[in-house]
């Protein structure tokens, strides 16, 4: 407590008598103090009033102005955000839109080809039914005709061949009518 008196003392004496030279430095000379203080608020009231009327109204302005498009700023994402949703999820919707599509075609072009080709196959089962008659038909014909062919070349070989050997002609429609009733027998082995 002692110290705290005796630095107290110590700096009011240095603050009146010990720092001020009577022939120094103005500033320390208690007679000049009042003249100091009057131009120290001069000088820090037009100091306050300069910065009260012209700087503070424009720094203010400046940090509305920043707070307003910081605002619109916001605002304006805000709007960006809302309308990337909505496309958003209409490009989720046309993709859902397409895919069903896709789907659909893929499935109608499934069943028109499937159809196509049973249609094919049934006209060509038809065409291939249709020829294996015809043959047939043309094979029985075939046969029937290489029978009749068959029966005349017998009845001509044979005739030849008994004119041969018995030596006078034989009536020809006996040889045919043998050679039918030979050709009758094997021909029902065949159709």
């Amino acid at each position: 407590m002692k110290i705290l008196l005796v630095s107290v003392i110590v700096f009011l004496y240095f603050t009146f008598y010990g720092l001020s030279a009577e022939e120094g430095m103005p500033q320390l000379n208690p007679e000049f103090w009042p003249s100091q203080v009057f131009w120290l608020i001069i000088t820090f009231t037009l100091l306050y009033i300069v910065t009260w009327k012209f700087i503070l109204p424009k720094i203010t302005n400046n940090l509305e102005d920043r707070k307003a498009k910081i605002v619109d700023d916001l605002n304006e994402a805000q709007k960006f955000k809302e309308e990337t949703e909505i496309k958003l999820t209409e490009y989720k919707k046309i993709i859902q839109q397409s895919k069903q599509d896709a789907e659909k075609i893929y499935s109608d072009g499934r069943k028109k080809l499937e159809n196509d080709i049973a249609n094919k196959r049934k006209k060509i089962e038809k065409e291939i039914e249709q020829e294996i008659s015809n043959l047939e038909r043309n094979i029985y014909k075939f046969k029937i005709s290489s029978v009749e062919h068959v029966e005349k070349i017998v009845t001509e070989i044979s005739s030849e061949v008994t004119k041969k050997i018995i030596g006078k002609e034989v009536n020809s429609s006996n040889v045919s009518a043998i050679a039918k009733d030979i050709s009758k027998k094997n021909l029902e082995k065949y159709l």
